[in-house]
């Protein structure tokens, strides 16, 4: 007889479904997000500090958390890679989606079986149905947007200290800085980490995110 395919092994999984919005518990003004349950996207420009957020963001919470990232899951194809300093073609958007969904999977698999989780994506503001619309198609509307947007000089200088295909020229590095300042208006909390370290910028991420839970962004 065939393995029933929704278990593994003997513990039956709950397959993942389109995320929902999490709200405060009961009697409470603002949710602790130390303690919820969430799905979180963590937008900004390379050399931002996403990665490092979103990984110590998820080490240091009190509920099982799931960092995903999209460089890491796009890089699952050797052969063919696109090189972010090769420039955008066919083959890179199409890497991108696939990349994106694929990590949109994850996610809805993760939190049906209780687990919280960060990913984090260079998402433009000029093109909203490839990037937060394809991001929400892919994981649902409970998904948390936050921008996170240094100064351009501290993007700089975070981006020189990069190696391999992951290092950016200044040019590209600053054309999307510039693109990202776009987020500015659109009713996303923004943070502007160019004088927090880690641990604070992590820190300021929850404050965002429990006022996000009581009173979702409109995106």
């Amino acid at each position: 007889m065939p393995p029933n395919p929704d278990t593994t092994g003997h513990v039956q999984l709950p397959p993942g479904g389109p995320v929902a919005m999490p709200s405060p518990p009961q009697g409470t003004a603002q949710a602790d997000t130390g303690a919820t349950t969430l799905a979180v996207l963590l937008i900004g420009p390379a050399g931002a500090g996403k990665t490092s957020v979103a990984k110590y963001w998820a080490e240091h919470r009190r509920v099982p958390t799931a960092h995903i990232s999209l460089d890491d899951v796009r890089e699952w194809v050797r052969s063919g890679f696109a090189d972010p300093q090769s420039g955008w073609n066919d083959h890179s958007e199409a890497q991108y989606r696939l990349a994106r969904r694929t990590c949109g999977f994850a996610a809805r698999n993760f939190l049906a079986n209780g687990i919280s989780c960060i990913l984090d994506d260079a998402v433009f503001p000029d093109r909203p149905v490839v990037g937060l619309g394809g991001w929400k198609r892919h994981v649902g509307p409970g998904l948390l947007p936050v921008v996170l947007l240094p100064g351009l000089e501290i993007v700089l200088e975070r981006n020189a200290e990069r190696s391999g295909n992951r290092r950016l020229t200044d040019e590209e590095v600053a054309r999307i800085h510039g693109r990202m300042a776009g987020w500015y208006g659109s009713g996303l909390p923004i943070i502007d980490n160019s004088q927090l370290d880690v641990p604070a910028t992590a820190q300021v991420l929850d404050d965002v995110l429990a006022r996000a839970i009581a009173s979702p962004p409109t995106w």
